[in-house]
């Protein structure tokens, strides 16, 4: 059985939720993120023995969706470098699209007051999500400039792109969420790509507080760690990048292996 089928399994039991209804509770723009990675067996077993009432985002009959996002930054990584050196005042600029149902968005994070990330966006064009509109670029700078007070010079250009499909929790008495991230895969735009084996990526998303799943995993020793779609990715797919505030991720808990080219035939056995 794949990690998928895995999961799925694991959550056959609890009740769904619409997305209008958990948006109604917990839309969470303003946040504080952790994070972790474990293996899918370990995340399933988690999840099904976890004592705090939650629901799970359901729409159409299906409960896993389909994400895929492509981050920008400048010529010179600005983006890249910011977060690698911890920087205050740092920002991640992408397009999400939501593969199953065709809506793309374009996306500021901005890290707020105690680490609270700030996420902005406006509906984008998914014909434009591999690039910087001028409209977009106008948000961009309009967005920024009022958030951390500073704007990206020069072009913003496609750096790296991620796709996975994710199972999203609701928790309705701490009015908190979780998601979990399957097949995590980065490419490059040179044709470098990766994918996460064996392993899923579970956030939480809360208040000022922990959540209800943050406390179940602490109390079982487990840890968040430093992992970001866009840098950690960057890291793994570019060694002579600076990557100290994830070596330890990249070290102990990811294995990345090559990603197909779908271009290929599968061998036969």
């Amino acid at each position: 059985m794949n990690t998928a089928a895995i999961l799925t399994e694991s959550l056959r039991s609890r009740s769904p939720v619409s997305l209008e209804e958990m948006n109604a509770s917990a839309a969470l723009q303003t946040r504080v993120d952790r994070k972790y990675v474990l293996g899918g067996q370990q995340a399933a077993e988690v999840l099904r023995a976890l004592p705090a009432r939650f629901h799970v985002l359901q729409m159409l009959g299906r409960r896993a969706f389909t994400y895929e996002s492509v981050y920008f930054d400048t010529s010179g990584l600005d983006s890249y470098l910011l977060a690698a050196h911890g920087r205050r005042r740092r920002y991640k600029i992408r397009t999400r699209t939501y593969v199953d149902s065709g809506l793309s968005f374009l996306e500021v994070k901005t890290e707020g007051a105690r680490s609270a990330t700030v996420k902005d966006r406006v509906p984008y064009s998914p014909g434009d999500r591999h690039r910087i509109t001028p409209a977009g670029r106008a948000y961009i700078s309009e967005t920024l400039q009022a958030a951390i007070g500073a704007v990206p010079a020069g072009p913003l250009l496609p750096v790296i792109e991620t796709g996975y499909d994710r199972i999203t929790l609701f928790f309705p008495d701490s009015c908190s969420r979780a998601t979990v991230d399957l097949g995590v895969t980065w490419r490059r735009p040179d044709g470098t790509a990766r994918v996460l084996d064996g392993a899923v990526i579970l956030e939480t998303k809360s208040g000022r507080t922990a959540g209800p799943l943050d406390r179940d995993l602490w109390a079982r020793g487990i840890r968040a760690c430093r992992i970001s779609k866009f840098a950690t990715g960057m890291a793994a797919l570019d060694p002579s990048l600076p990557a100290n505030r994830w070596h330890r991720t990249l070290t102990r808990a990811m294995t990345l292996q090559p990603l197909p080219d779908p271009a290929q035939p599968a061998s036969r056995m």
